[in-house]
């Protein structure tokens, strides 16, 4: 099998309240590879969400290595950490995160502003994956003329367009009603189809359902790793 594409070997992180350290990941070893499914879960407080920050460069490990893609992020200065970001990973949030005075389009092309691709181009790109969302009919609307199913399928066609070797989902479907979260699913499940890595970040076990294998958290440690099903393209 091919070199994962997010490897974590011992990876702890703790806050600290004053002088004491409050360990929040003890010590996680992780590899995920490319095109797998795979869903984090765990109550709250077991860590996911910190597990989430430090996979998605949003957060530095404490001890241990993230090798993300072949590089070392794990102590990586910040501006390198953002530069990484906007390159391998994509992100889609529970609260959407769009902009509220740009259209889906403009949303959409944001981070290829940051990578200094021309007007023109940024519409094309931003219009092509408008288009994998089927929502190229909305595209000139603003977040506020759209449904909130609509504005995750603006949020996922943002975090597909700098075609990164990452989508990382954090509760992708908790603002929406189930008809609705059923077909964001059904979007993460063609994108993974297409070739795509996907993490998602969830408490909810109907969601998690949809990955291959489930990954759960339990006072920072990993309790338990499970493939729920072959991936065929990782045969």
């Amino acid at each position: 099998m091919n070199m994962p594409i997010i490897h974590l070997d011992s990876i702890g992180k703790s806050y600290y309240m004053g002088k004491e350290p409050l360990p929040v990941l003890k010590g996680i070893s992780l590899d995920i590879f490319k095109n797998e499914y795979v869903a984090l879960m765990g109550p709250s407080g077991s860590g996911k969400s910190t597990l989430m920050n430090i996979l998605g460069c949003l957060d530095s490990p404490t001890t241990g290595t993230y090798i993300l893609n072949n590089h070392d992020v794990s102590k990586m200065p910040d501006n390198d950490l953002a530069e990484v970001r906007n390159k391998e990973i994509g992100f889609v949030f529970q609260q959407f995160n769009l902009l509220p005075r740009l259209t889906a389009a403009e949303n959409v092309a944001l981070p290829l502003v940051y990578a200094g691709i021309s007007k023109r181009q940024r519409n094309e790109m931003a219009m092509a994956v408008l288009e994998k969302v089927s929502l190229t009919d909305r595209s000139h609307h603003k977040p506020n003329e759209l449904s909130g199913g609509q504005c995750q399928r603006v949020a996922i066609a943002r975090a597909l367009v700098n075609t990164p070797s990452i989508i990382l989902a954090d509760e992708p479907t908790g603002n929406l009603d189930s008809k609705t979260s059923r077909e964001i699913m059904d979007i993460f499940n063609a994108i993974q189809a297409s070739g795509n890595t996907v993490v998602l970040v969830t408490h909810e076990e109907d969601i998690a359902n949809y990955a291959h294998r489930i990954v759960r958290l339990r006072d920072g440690v990993i309790e338990s790793d499970k493939q729920k099903r072959e991936n065929p393209q990782l045969a």
